[in-house]
């Protein structure tokens, strides 16, 4: 099966993976679910923390809770999303300032070097469809 999108009503979808995980997705504003543009930055942000979550619960302690916010540029009318912003929340109060810049440093590489969904919205990839000729 791999992923999936199935309608289940109007503007009501389900999101799918052969492991058993679903989200819903609808328009922008419906009740209970995401829209796709609201999931793209969700896995931006969500492919951040995975790959940060190790090198922050190394220098911070390995129960560190850290949140990572995302919000993007839309221009007003606009069906594309100009810029992606990803926004760590984690307390590095325990850190000297020269720890909190070093690991600031490594976040940033590490996500620039491994973050599948980073690279590929900043390299820009097509996107084909296909739908059934009859």
């Amino acid at each position: 099966m791999g992923l999936e999108v199935q309608r289940d009503g109007k503007h009501s979808f389900v999101g799918r993976n052969d492991r058993g995980a679903e989200v819903r997705l609808g328009r922008t504003g419906a009740e209970g679910a995401f829209s796709p543009a609201e999931l793209l930055q969700i896995a931006a942000a969500g492919c951040s923390a995975v790959t940060a979550e190790e090198l922050i619960t190394r220098r911070v302690g390995e129960d560190a809770k850290f949140r990572v916010a995302v919000s993007a540029d839309r221009r007003e009318g606009a069906s594309e999303l100009d810029a992606v912003h990803v926004a760590f929340d984690v307390d590095v109060s325990t850190l000297a300032a020269d720890q909190r810049e070093a690991l600031a440093g490594a976040v940033d590489r590490a996500i620039e070097r491994l973050c599948t969904v980073s690279r590929t919205l900043k390299k820009g990839i097509p996107v084909t469809e296909s739908f059934p000729e009859a």
